[in-house]
C-alpha cells in the first residue's frame, strides 16, 4: 500500500524543468506583447510628431545653390510654433498662381524693418546697415519689379534665395513681401540630402545656417 501512494505520489509530481517548459511560452507572449505595445506606440508618436509639428518639404530648383539642391528633403517646423526671424530658411506656401509652386527661401527682413539693395555693389541693407551674408552664392545684381528702398508691413516678411541672381523672390512683383500666414514654417535641418549631380559643390558650413 505505501508502495503505491509512493508511485502515485511520484506520477502527480512536477519536476523543475517541466515548469520552465510550461512557463516559457508565457513569458515569449509576454514578451511579444510588450514589443506590440512600443511599436504601436512609436507610431502613434511619429504620426502625432509629422501631422502638428513637423513636415518634410522637398527642394526643386537652383534658388537655395549652395545651400540646398534639388532633390534635398528639409524638416519643417510648423507655422504654428515659429517666432520668424531674420536668417530662417522658410517654405512659402503656393498662393500665387503665377509661380505654381511651393518656394523655399531665407527671410532677410521682418515686419516693421526696411530693405534696401545697392545692385551696382550687390550689398542688400536692412534699417541701413549692410547685412553680412555668408550663405549667399554671390553678391545680389539682379534687379526686378520692386523698387526699393520697401518698408515692410507688421505681418510681412522679405524672402530671397542664397543663389541671388537665379532666384523669383521678394524682389519679385509675382512674389513680393510674403504675409506671414503664408509661410507653411521653417527649416529645422537638412534631413535627407539630395543626389543630383551638382550637389557635390554644396558648402556644408551654409546648411548650417539653415538650423540657426
Amino acid at each position: 500500500m505505501a508502495e503505491e501512494k509512493k508511485e502515485l505520489s511520484m506520477e502527480n509530481s512536477v519536476g523543475p524543468q517541466e515548469t520552465e517548459e510550461k512557463k516559457e511560452p508565457e513569458s515569449i507572449e509576454s514578451t511579444a506583447y510588450c514589443c506590440a505595445q512600443a511599436l504601436i506606440t512609436a507610431v502613434v508618436g511619429v504620426a502625432v510628431l509629422f501631422t502638428f509639428f513637423v513636415r518634410l518639404i522637398g527642394v526643386s530648383g537652383g534658388s537655395m545653390q549652395d545651400t540646398l539642391y534639388t532633390g534635398d528633403r528639409l524638416l519643417v517646423l510648423n507655422s504654428v510654433f515659429c517666432d520668424f526671424q531674420p536668417g530662417d530658411v522658410v517654405v512659402v506656401n503656393d498662393y500665387n498662381a503665377e509661380l505654381d509652386e511651393t518656394l523655399v527661401k531665407r527671410i532677410i527682413a521682418v515686419g516693421g524693418q526696411t530693405v534696401d539693395i545697392d545692385f551696382t555693389s550687390g550689398v542688400v541693407y536692412v534699417d541701413g546697415q549692410p547685412l553680412e551674408e555668408p550663405y549667399t552664392k554671390e553678391p545680389t545684381y539682379k534687379s526686378d519689379s520692386i523698387r526699393f528702398p520697401l518698408t515692410l508691413e507688421e505681418d510681412e516678411v522679405f524672402v530671397m534665395g542664397d543663389n541671388r541672381n537665379h532666384s523669383t523672390d521678394s524682389r519679385s512683383g509675382q512674389l513680393g513681401p510674403v504675409k506671414e500666414g503664408y509661410l507653411q514654417g521653417k527649416a529645422l535641418l537638412l534631413l535627407i540630402a539630395g543626389q543630383t549631380p551638382d550637389a557635390g559643390h554644396r558648402d556644408w558650413s551654409r546648411v548650417g545656417a539653415v538650423s540657426g
